[in-house]
């Protein structure tokens, strides 16, 4: 096998295999036994600290596996290293995110099914046509008598040729309900024909008319090569120094990020990732109640990752990473060019004109951009993560894809959506993404406040009413950290080490920077927002465990809700001057509108991390001035 360079390197295809067989020869699985997570074993912080270039690494994967015939659950630790099986333990009364596999042969199981055939004869569909039949996870919905079945209900369009758009027509009303350990039909379920849509959205290029012609070449060149160095999975730009990581369940990861300063690097976080997506849609008709997904916890946003292409997905002089997912039935795919990383001009960084000098200084600020775009059926995510020469870390999520649709009557307006094209509706919906931000703000004695800003009262220290301040509280256990977003007062968290004194003797700190945000607008009561109980707050602390890696707990395919943060934070732990994790969840809030049809314009969410004391003043006043720049304007003095 292919020797790993470091401890935090993903899995590689060949120790996927192999970890895969060793578990079917040492366990005697049969052939239906499905490899549901076969991931890195990620070693403690303290083996990621002494590791130098060279050390013996010992390898160890992480498998999820789900047995149809027992209905049973594993775990599984294997050292791919010395070929043994460390850990193997039944997991009861769960069901594991969904495989790809299962996902094509329910498609399969469905349409061959003669009461769906009968159906679709029903509304005029041929067997000719092409079906889209989606594997939707069911929630909470399971009816009693289905309880502890792995189930998934299936969405369904139809088009006459592949060059239509997939989500013009839907066939609204019909839904099959399927036991995928039996990988049987448990139901059909019709609630009355709805006409189709006629065939609307085609977005190609071919299919959209004339195209624009006034749109120049836009050429990006380093003529030199890009200004980042990447060894393997390790990153250095600037100052900055990181390593790339992947999960099939995260996709991207990002460990060890740290900042060169006066000759050291100072580390800022251990490990950041997306740990969770929830999407829930507020359609309460027969055949849409059911839409919910958290395509983090129940599929695996990593094994939807693109093969990104150089001039379309990514511009300038790119670096790719391939990465490596397991097969439902232990083998290993490879993802090629799953993982951009490239350098981007952004505008100004800083700049000052001195009128009295008539000098002007500026810098031209640039970043380094570390993304992935993943496609979940109808949507695209793409995930990027931007550093700063400033020593600002900004994460930003880009949605765009397919607005999924239902049928309408002719006539009919949605309620509970929006019309994007004749008897097509667009229903309302919400993303939570949450980020899991594993902090280490120059060592791991971490304090987290709330700061926000109050006017101060008029009186003897303010007569003249204008003054206001900041307001800083520490979060000192965790029943603290329930925090939302405040725009109105400015409200932001810092991250603050006690232990470390700036040049002005003040503690070092990064603050966490909150973008646009919602909260889930489903009622309390609802199953789907019962499930999705870490989307409640946006901002959560705990303490640090390696066991608490999801927000909606390890196996949030058909829990009833509370697990994850509810759960680990009733305990209320100390949070202070601690190895602290926050979890913060921004939401996308999405009322269509007919300008997202065929294709959505990509909406923005994201956050900042941004230094407060961490330096003794500007770090990016070194950043030389741009080619060309010289001191003096143009412009006359005031």
């Amino acid at each position: 096998m292919a020797q790993a360079r470091h401890p935090l390197d993903p899995l590689a295809a060949d120790e996927i295999r192999a970890a895969a067989a060793l578990l079917r020869a040492e366990r005697g699985l049969g052939p239906r036994v499905r490899f549901v997570i076969v991931a890195l074993e990620e070693p403690s912080k303290d083996v990621v600290r002494r590791f130098a270039p060279g050390d013996p690494i010992d390898r160890e994967a992480f498998a999820v596996l789900f047995d149809p015939d027992a209905g049973a659950t594993y775990e599984a630790v294997v050292s791919v290293t010395t070929g043994e099986v460390r850990a193997w333990r039944i997991v009861p009364g769960v069901q594991p995110g969904i495989t790809g596999d299962e996902v094509l042969e329910c498609a399969a199981a469905v349409e061959a099914h003669p009461e769906f055939r009968e159906a679709l004869r029903a509304r005029g569909i041929a067997d000719s046509d092409s079906l889209l039949i989606e594997a939707w996870t069911i929630g909470h919905y399971a009816l009693q008598e289905d309880r502890g079945r792995r189930l998934v209900w299936t969405p369904i369009w139809v088009r006459s040729d592949l060059s239509q758009n997939a989500y013009a027509r839907p066939v609204e009303g019909l839904i099959a309900v399927v036991d995928l350990a039996l990988m049987e039909v448990v139901r059909i379920e019709d609630h009355g024909v709805v006409p189709l849509p006629p065939p609307s959205g085609r977005y190609t290029a071919d299919a959209v008319g004339p195209l624009r012609e006034d749109l120049r070449p836009l050429e990006i060149a380093q003529p030199e090569g890009p200004s980042f160095e990447l060894d393997g999975w390790e990153v250095r730009w600037q100052k900055w120094r990181l390593r790339v990581g992947f999960t099939p369940r995260e996709g991207l990861v990002l460990h060890t990020v740290g900042y060169e300063d006066k000759g050291r690097v100072r580390s800022v976080l251990h490990r950041a990732s997306y740990a969770e997506l929830f999407v829930p849609y507020g359609d309460p008709s027969p055949g849409q109640y059911r839409k919910n997904v958290f395509d983090v916890g129940e599929y695996g946003i990593g094994f939807y990752l693109n093969s990104l292409e150089l001039g379309c997905d990514c511009l300038g002089v790119i670096r790719y990473l391939n990465v490596d997912v397991p097969t439902g039935h232990g083998e290993a795919l490879t993802i090629r060019n799953a993982i951009c990383i490239h350098e981007e001009d952004y505008g100004l960084l800083w700049k000052h004109y001195d009128w009295q000098s008539e000098r002007a200084e500026l810098r031209r600020s640039r970043r380094l951009v570390i993304s992935t775009i993943a496609t979940v059926d109808n949507y695209e995510y793409g995930f990027f993560w931007y550093l700063y020469q400033d020593g600002t870390i900004e994460s930003e999520v880009k949605l765009t894809g397919i607005v999924v649709t239902s049928a309408v009557a002719p006539g009919e307006a949605p309620r509970y959506g929006t019309l994007v094209a004749p008897q097509l509706s667009a229903p309302n919906h919400q993303h939570f993404f949450c980020a899991r931000l594993d902090m280490c703000v120059d060592g791991e004695e971490n304090t987290v406040y709330e700061v926000h800003t109050e006017p101060a009262p008029i009186g003897p220290t303010n007569p003249h009413g204008n003054a206001f301040a900041a307001v800083a509280t520490p979060l000192r256990r965790e029943q603290d950290s329930g925090q939302v977003v405040d725009p109105l007062s400015g409200r932001f968290w810092k991250i603050e080490n006690r232990s470390v004194l700036n040049a002005l003797v003040e503690p070092v700190a990064y603050r966490l920077m909150p973008g646009s945000n919602v909260l889930p607008l489903a009622h309390p009561e609802a199953p789907l927002r019962r499930r999705a109980a870490f989307a409640e707050q946006h901002l959560w602390v705990t303490p640090y465990d390696p066991a608490e890696r999801y927000p909606a707990g390890d196996y949030p395919n058909q829990h009833p809700g509370g697990a994850g943060l509810p759960e680990w934070t009733a305990a209320n732990r100390p949070i202070e001057k601690a190895d602290v994790v926050l979890w913060y969840t921004l939401g996308s809030h999405h009322i269509p509108r007919p300008e997202d049809w065929p294709v959505m314009p990509v909406q923005r969410v994201g956050f900042k991390l941004e230094p407060l004391g961490f330096f003794d003043g500007n770090p990016s006043l070194d950043v030389p001035p741009p080619h060309g720049h010289g001191h003096h304007h143009d412009h006359q003095s005031p």
